[in-house]
């Protein structure tokens, strides 16, 4: 703690000096006035205790809010290692000097009484803050004194000082004590004032300058005063009204540089009005802060904000539900994204009840000053939940574990069942700065790196064990014996008992309709082209000679991924098509994915999952043949071995696309129903807790648009995958914007995997759609239709990618070979441009295969 010009003790008559004093620094108060003094001291202030030789409850003063506390050396023995030394000044008399080696371990600072600045100055102990009680109340030598002593400091009775601009024969001024020791090496005597906002959290406002002048009436006044180099005194608002409340004034640490703290009102601070400081906006905490206040006076009736202000059981769940997911957050992305989440509802509530930033801070300094603290402890209640002692959730029901479809397991169980509203949020377009827009955009990162040397030790182990290694880990992760992890054909047809009619009939319905849209991409003759008289150029297809298809199986059944990866590959010809599929405990796989096997013309089926099959594909072993493409959905295991053997240059294999986590985007306009917004929705939220659902409504009514949130709360509840849905909805959001328009551009800026259109005209639409995986066009075309059974596939690009890659298709199974056939006349016309061209890149070789023929074709 550096120590003030001056510390005022504070006496009866000097509660009148308070605001002013309270600008400069800590206030002295006698243990015997504390009770009285406190209440008329401003909040901002900081105070120092002058203990009585009777005070009990030295601790409590320091709990209560003192700064430090001044002692005697017998009440140092009392207080020793039970506070902290630089909450300690000990007052002594000159003749205690001596003692001072021992203790300057145990205290901060000196109280020297009947002593001298030159006494003090020759104590050498620069870690310890010196105050001199001084022996004349002449304020002449006190204000002499104040300028020799720094870095000491004196201290005054308030008898003895006064609120005038100078100093008089019987009274100190305030303002002439503070500045006696403040220097400048300016020519014109000015300095350097930066000025800050106590609104937001001493953010800085602008760099203005400084006289004695100025600062003199700033103290007395308690307002904004400045010098300007070019106009004279400068009272801040004067003219424009934005007047401000000065809180504290500081000098730095050379003394040659002061900070003003103050309360900005009116129209701001800097002179162009569209920033709120001469260094631009505000950001972060200190911009929230303003947002939440604007829109605590103007948010519309009924609107989300105003809900948030005025609904207490939502606000109360949000703060809750935020706190939770920042308790459950894992990387550092995670942390600061649902910290800031957190943040946002926990300031609503503070702005709700008129708390501040400034505020906060207030407290969360008086917090830091207590010497008495307690355990620390949770509270039970939370304790109990933490803990696992909290009342046993129900079982969820077995579809909620075996549901169609799940890109992850369902949590063995939750801490209790949740029965709270299920929304997604809202924001207005229109109201996000660019960075803003940006975050919407986000998905949630996944650490590849850290998965790629998870997956490596795995990959590895394959590649140098092969077969015997494939099946270690197949027992170890899958708790499947196998004596071999390959399945040839031909395959057993499942029995009815095992694949009922019913499920055969649809798989046959998806399958026939999946082949007939795949078949028709299908390049049916050669592309040819004569760029010149003599010159024919063509491009002709040709399948992928082997090619890997991963089904993630295990507990789940997914006969749609096995159609969607299977077909293709069939009408695009590949000669060898690996089925990788993770094996049941008995070694077998679902009925469903073994006829899509039959059905599609796998020749392989790989009984493995995770990064162990993607490994044995993509090398081959000497049961499992190797491949060149690998093509699937997968957990981040799956997807980090892709990764790592796309790279690997002795694999030599291609992947289809990156993958991430499951995305919809739905636009929904006036024409839309709400029942089916909410399906949509859901259908793509109980994929997984890490699925990214977005709805973009366009100009919606407030009716309409609670319409849908109800929707979503009454079909969620009724899911058996509830949970998973709900932890998807809390990270959703309902994007507003005005116009059509709008919405397509920012589907366009997400590139979603799924883009669905509720819309008036949505054929139309469609022509303004860029980037997209798949579209569902008009209130009856879900994306359920898409994933199983209308005939595109629904292997998709996720996490934005849509603007680079396609879906899975047929050409994604094929490579396209191009030819030329240039004849002798041909070669005349083209041969002198090649050779020139060779020449000038200096390819003597590229120009001399030209011109030996062009030589034979002129004999």
């Amino acid at each position: 703690m550096s120590t003030p010009p001056f510390l005022p003790l504070i006496d009866p008559s000097g509660s009148t000096l308070l605001p002013s004093l309270a600008l400069l620094g800590p206030v002295l108060i006698p243990a015997t006035l504390v009770q009285a003094v406190l209440p008329t001291l401003p909040s901002q202030a900081s105070y120092y205790v002058q203990a009585a030789d009777s005070s009990d409850d030295l601790i409590s003063f320091l709990d209560n809010g003192a700064q430090r506390i001044v002692i005697s050396p017998s009440q140092l023995e009392e207080l020793a290692g039970q506070v902290p030394q630089e909450r300690l000044i000990l007052k002594i008399e000159e003749s205690q000097i001596s003692s001072l080696k021992n203790l300057s371990s145990q205290i901060s600072g000196i109280y020297l009484t009947s002593s001298t600045a030159h006494t003090a100055k020759s104590l050498g102990l620069s870690n310890i803050d010196l105050f001199i009680q001084h022996p004349s109340p002449n304020p002449t030598d006190l204000l002499d004194s104040i300028k020799s002593s720094r870095p000491s400091s004196y201290v005054i009775p308030t008898k003895y000082l006064s609120a005038s601009a100078k100093t008089t024969s019987t009274h100190l001024s305030i303002a002439e004590a503070f500045l006696a020791p403040i220097i400048t090496d300016r020519p014109d005597g000015l300095f350097p004032t930066i000025v800050s906002s106590s609104n937001h959290s001493t953010s800085p406002l602008g760099l203005v300058y400084s006289s004695k002048e100025s600062v003199t009436e700033a103290i007395l006044t308690q307002k904004g005063v400045y010098q300007s180099r070019k106009h004279g005194l400068w009272r801040k608002g004067e003219t424009s009204g934005a007047v401000q409340e000065l809180v504290s004034v500081r000098t730095d640490c050379d003394s040659d540089a002061l900070i003003f703290e103050v309360v900005q009102h009116g129209t701001g601070f800097c002179h162009v009005p569209t920033q709120s400081t001469c260094f631009g906006n505000f950001s972060g905490l200190a911009k929230l802060e303003d947002t939440l206040k604007s829109r605590l006076e103007n948010a519309p009736e009924g609107s989300y904000t105003k809900r948030i202000f005025t609904d207490e059981k939502l606000l109360r769940s949000k703060i809750m539900e935020e706190a939770e997911e920042l308790c459950d957050a894992k990387t550092t992305d995670e942390v600061a994204f649902e910290a800031a989440d957190l943040f946002y509802f926990a300031l609503a509530r503070c702005i709700s009840q008129g708390v501040s930033l400034k505020d906060v801070e207030k407290a969360l300094d008086k917090k830091s000053l207590k010497v008495t603290r307690r355990k620390g402890d949770g509270k039970p209640k939370w304790e109990e939940k933490i803990n696992g002692n909290a009342p046993a959730p129900a079982e969820l029901p077995k579809e909620a574990k075996e549901g169609s479809k799940p890109t992850e397991p369902i949590p063995k169980s939750f801490p209790e069942v949740d029965e709270s509203e299920i929304k997604m949020r809202n924001v207005r377009l229109s109201t996000l700065n660019k960075e803003e827009q940006k975050k919407l955009l986000l998905r949630p990162v996944l650490n590849s790196l850290a998965m790629i040397d998870k997956v490596k030790p795995i990959v590895e182990r394959v590649r140098k064990e092969g077969d015997a290694g494939l099946k270690a880990m197949t027992k170890q992760f899958d708790k499947a014996d196998l004596s071999s992890n390959v399945l040839l054909p031909p395959f057993q047809t499942p029995t009815e008992e095992q694949l009922p009619l019913d499920v055969k009939n649809a798989i046959d319905v998806a399958y026939s309709n999946v082949k007939t849209f795949h078949e028709a991409q299908s390049e049916k003759k050669p592309l040819e082209v004569e760029t010149m008289p003599g010159v024919r150029c063509s491009r002709f297809v040709r399948p992928i000679s082997r090619v890997g298809i991963y089904v993630p199986g295990g507990t789940a059944i997914l006969p749609s991924t096995a159609i969607m990866l299977g077909v293709p590959a069939q009408v695009a010809g590949c000669k060898t098509i690996v089925l990788a599929t993770p094996p049941r405990p008995d070694g077998s796989i679902s009925p469903e994915v073994l006829y899509v096997a039959k059905l599609t013309g796998v020749t392989c089926i790989l009984k493995a999952g995770g990064a162990q099959a993607v490994g044995a594909m993509a090398y081959g072993t000497d049961e499992v043949p190797k491949v060149d493409k690998i093509f699937g959905p997968g957990n981040q295991w799956v997807t980090a071995a892709k990764m790592l053997v796309q790279n690997d240059t002795d694999a030599l294999v291609a992947i289809d696309m990156p993958a991430g986590p499951s995305e919809v985007l739905v636009i929904a306009d006036h024409t839309a129903n709400p029942i089916f917004v909410a399906s949509d929705l859901l259908s793509q939220a109980e994929h997984g807790t890490d699925s990214q659902v977005v709805l973009v409504a366009i100009n919606l009514t407030q009716s309409l648009l609670d319409e849908i949130e109800n929707q979503i709360d009454i079909q969620a509840k009724a899911l058996p995958r509830v949970a998973i849905a709900r932890e998807a909805i809390k990270k959703s959001v309902i994007v507003l914007v005005d116009t059509e328009e709008q919405a397509l551009d920012f589907s366009n800026e997400y590139a979603p995997e799924h883009l669905i259109l509720h819309l008036e005209d949505a054929t139309k639409a469609v022509e303004k759609v860029d980037n997209a995986g798949s579209v569902f066009v008009g209130a009856f075309s879900p994306e359920s239709c898409g994933d199983y059974a209308s005939g595109t596939n629904h292997t998709l690009p996720t996490n934005g990618f849509a603007r680079q890659f396609s879906g899975v298709n047929t050409l994604s199974f094929q490579k396209h070979i191009t030819s030329q056939l240039v004849s002798g006349d041909g070669l005349k016309v083209l041969g002198p441009s090649v050779v020139r061209l060779a020449e000038r890149e200096g390819l003597e070789a590229h120009a001399n295969a030209v011109r030996v023929r062009l030589a034979e074709l002129n004999k």
